[in-house]
């Protein structure tokens, strides 16, 4: 530390690079670049800092400064959005909730590519198209591209089932089926070239070129193949037509548009492809450092580029930052590949475009903003309304929920579920093994679950706390007498805070309390009783899930250790080829032979047991 208290600066290079604030914790709260990172550094510390509101506050809780020079800006912009993106520092613009956004994937790097949906991490042999907003833009995509452009949809890097029969896909006219022959592979390499033109936005090119066959098929007397044609450009106009023509040139480029206010931003991208808008996309930020719009749309780009499709040009508002303009232009070429202009238009279609983008961007934080009240309002109402149903002392804005899963018995686990503020908080999520239980008593083990969660809460464990505003069961008067003791026996009330216990018995939806003889019971179509089945529900899912993954790792366990020539390394390999425990289990002696590493001789004896 330096005499006024702040971090010493002194080691801070004068070259180009990111600088990393970190506060008491060692936690990473702020990343930035600059062309000279101790001068740039040294603005934060002026006694009116650097003009934003939320500086002081930065100011104060930095305790450490490390930095990391660059050979040039644009190595310091590429590094700068990556730990964005690793740490998403409370100080800088990231996208709400670390959300992994979806994509179109085109695996061209398979012989015979298929067209998905994915959240994956990007294979360098595929073309991704994205992001999409959200998972149901994505598939009303795919439902259109696939109702013009019969790709495969089955899954795996070959086509085919097992069976070697065509699916239902290809009987209604939605698969080429390239697993029978039923294309040549120059004619199916050209449907997957048309998907990419389409994700491209060059629809009036496919358009135009289905009218010139569609025409020689008319006068070859194919008139099977002409209606077919004709059908397919019905579906690309009807496209065409929802895409507003906007500009009288054929450019193609992204147009950024980002509005700030308080600690929210919002960015909305338009994508003009041929001069038409053929994409508009609207992402939600956490801004808490308050920064300004153009430091927004400065630090997103670099994001958003991470993964999608770079164009030739690229408009956004700037304040006449020529120097982040250039550096960003370098960033972009880069992953492009080709020149690409970055810069904020003055006048004409493309100023107009910017401009739409940005009043969008204000529109669509002010949209949000209302629909968040609304929720607020409408979840506030539902949690009072179930603190007087349930006769609660305090509104029930922590939730858990608790649900057990086995088979017969067997692999016996547990799930905890969190609702925070009426929506699922799942990093607050825990699951447990059920060790005390012998056989299949969903009564004792819930009685232990509950014990383990409360013992961990009276021992102040970070992990599970703070104390729930409400326990809920998945059963019912079983499992809530199975539990009542537990909670007599933790002394709650006295060394752990009071917590209201309930239970939810399916079928009826009848609510039970302690000391209550006769269930509580919601009316049907009320919120409130909608809020607890959603819990309920969530609970039953995440165990199930938990359940099924120790018993096919038991299962597969138990199957491959007695193997004759099996050992850990080749263990590894079986799985990560088949994937799953039934997979394996169902393998013939080809797909078992085709397995990397494992001889012919193993694979042989491992069939003749697995089937005997």
């Amino acid at each position: 530390m330096s005499e006024n208290g702040f971090p010493d600066r002194s080691h801070l290079p004068t070259s180009p690079g990111v600088y990393i604030f970190k506060d008491a914790t060692d936690s990473v709260i702020y990343v930035g670049k600059a062309k000279n990172v101790r001068s740039r550094v040294a603005s934060y510390f002026t006694r009116s800092g650097d003009g934003r509101p939320k500086i002081a506050e930065l100011r104060e809780r930095v305790r450490q400064i490390d930095f990391i020079v660059t050979g040039s800006e644009t190595e310091a912009l590429v590094l700068e959005a990556n730990l964005i993106k690793r740490h998403r520092p409370r100080f800088n613009a990231s996208l709400k909730d670390d959300k992994s956004y979806p994509y179109i994937v085109v695996t061209t790097g398979d012989e015979y590519p298929r067209v998905f949906a994915t959240r994956a991490a990007h294979d360098p042999r595929h073309r991704y198209f994205g992001p999409f907003p959200s998972a149901g833009s994505v598939h009303a995509t795919l439902d259109v591209l696939n109702k013009t452009f019969p790709f495969r949809k089955c899954r795996g890097p070959e086509p085919g089932r097992r069976s070697g029969v065509p699916c239902l896909n290809y009987h209604i006219g939605r698969s080429a089926a390239p697993c029978i022959g039923a294309v040549s592979k120059q004619d199916y390499d050209g449907i997957i070239a048309d998907v990419i033109s389409f994700l491209e936005g060059r629809v009036d090119g496919l358009i135009r070129e289905r009218e010139a066959a569609m025409r020689e098929a008319a006068r070859d007397t194919d008139f099977e193949r002409a209606a077919k044609l004709r059908d397919e450009i019905s579906a690309l106009t009807h496209v065409r037509d929802r895409q507003r023509a906007t500009i009288a040139s054929e450019d193609s480029f992204d147009a950024f548009g980002a509005y700030a206010e308080d600690e929210t931003a919002c960015v909305q991208v338009f994508a003009v492809r041929e001069g038409q808008i053929v994409n508009r996309d609207s992402f939600l930020l956490d801004n808490y450092g308050e920064s300004p719009a153009e430091d927004v749309s400065l630090q997103f780009v670099p994001q958003y580029y991470g993964t999608a499709a770079v164009p030739r040009e690229v408009l956004i508002q700037s304040d006449d930052r020529e120097d982040e303009l250039d550096t960003l232009a370098d960033h972009l070429s880069g992953l492009r590949g080709t020149s690409v202009e970055v810069r904020q238009p003055r006048r004409g279609d493309k100023r107009r475009i910017l401009e739409m983008a940005l009043r969008n961007a204000e529109l669509g934080l002010e949209h949000e903003r209302m629909l968040d009240e609304a929720r607020r309002n409408r979840v506030a109402s539902t949690l009072d309304g179930l603190r007087e149903e349930l006769a609660l002392p305090q509104l029930p804005v922590r939730i858990e929920c608790y649900d057990i899963s086995n088979t017969m018995g067997t692999n016996s686990v547990a799930s905890m579920v969190v609702f925070q503020g009426g929506r699922p908080a799942k990093s607050e999520y825990r699951r447990f093994r059920v060790r005390t239980v012998e056989g299949a008593d969903d009564f004792a083990s819930m009685a232990e679950v509950i014990r383990r969660r409360l013992e961990r809460l009276r021992e102040n464990d970070e992990k599970f706390t703070p104390a729930p505003d409400l326990i809920l069961l998945d059963g019912g008067k079983g499992q809530l007498s199975a539990v009542i003791p537990v909670l007599e026996e933790m002394n709650v009330g006295d060394d752990i805070p009071d917590i209201p216990l309930r239970s939810l018995a399916k079928r009826e939806e009848e609510i039970f309390e302690p000391g209550r003889p006769e269930p509580v019971i919601l009316e049907r179509n009320s919120p409130e009783l909608h809020l607890l089945q959603r819990v309920r529900d969530e609970a039953h899912r995440f165990a199930n899930a938990y359940h099924s993954k120790v018993r096919g790792k038991a299962m597969t366990a138990s199957v491959l250790d007695d193997l004759p020539g099996v050992g850990p390394e080749r263990k590894k390999k079986i799985l990560a080829h088949f994937g799953t425990p039934e997979a394996f289990l169902n393998a013939s002696l080809e797909e078992l032979e085709s397995v990397p590493g494992l001889p012919g001789r193993v694979a042989r004896e491992v069939h003749a047991i697995v089937h005997r």
